[in-house]
């Protein structure tokens, strides 16, 4: 079976909101099927972001952030769930990203002033976005071209070495309580199938 990190990047807490349903459907249908399953919830975290290229480099990383470092180095599979705020990722996740995907945990830089690329050190992984929003994903994809799920695919992820990357648009989340369903229940059987 497949070691899961499950990571929550809504900001709100609230047990109310479908996003966490979403997280818990995944979870919940992996750990049934025999996955290991571990599940980081960033709401209520206490994550600075990082103002500086000297925090980037010499500052730890802060407590808060560690054990979703553990869970990504832990995973053979990573899920990142969010809504889409904005266009993007919620501030809250982007802040947790920059401080875990840190020097000598997602990339090896190698000698100061070294030329060559850097190392891709969380390969052997692959992922899954789970993206919701209240417009139709159908036009978020056409419209949008998905670009905020193309640029943590490829400038975050497939960068460190997590690779396949697959996607799951939930489009028009505020609708019916039928839809909202039939979504838990395809979330649900990528959890079982671990994928």
């Amino acid at each position: 079976m497949t070691r899961i990190a499950v990571i929550d990047g809504h900001p709100d807490p609230s047990p109310g909101r479908f996003g966490h349903a979403i997280v818990s459907a995944y979870a919940d249908a992996a750990s049934e099927a025999g996955h290991d399953v571990r599940v980081i919830r960033l709401a209520g975290q206490n994550i600075p972001i990082l103002e500086s290229r000297k925090q980037w480099l010499e500052e730890d990383v802060p407590d808060a952030v560690r054990p979703g470092q553990d869970a990504i180095k832990w995973a053979e599979h990573i899920v990142f769930y969010y809504p889409l705020w904005m266009g993007d990722m919620p501030a809250l996740l982007k802040a947790f990203i920059e401080q875990a995907f840190r020097p000598n945990f997602a990339l090896d830089y190698g000698e100061e002033g070294s030329k060559q690329l850097p190392r891709k050190l969380l390969r052997g992984r692959s992922a899954r976005l789970i993206v919701s929003m209240g417009m139709p994903a159908l036009f978020y994809r056409a419209y949008f071209a998905a670009h905020s799920v193309r640029s943590f695919e490829r400038n975050i992820l497939k960068l460190t070495g997590i690779s396949p990357v697959t996607t799951s648009l939930i489009g028009n989340v505020d609708s019916s309580d039928r839809h909202r369903s039939r979504w838990l229940k395809k979330i649900a059987a990528h959890g079982a199938a671990g994928d």
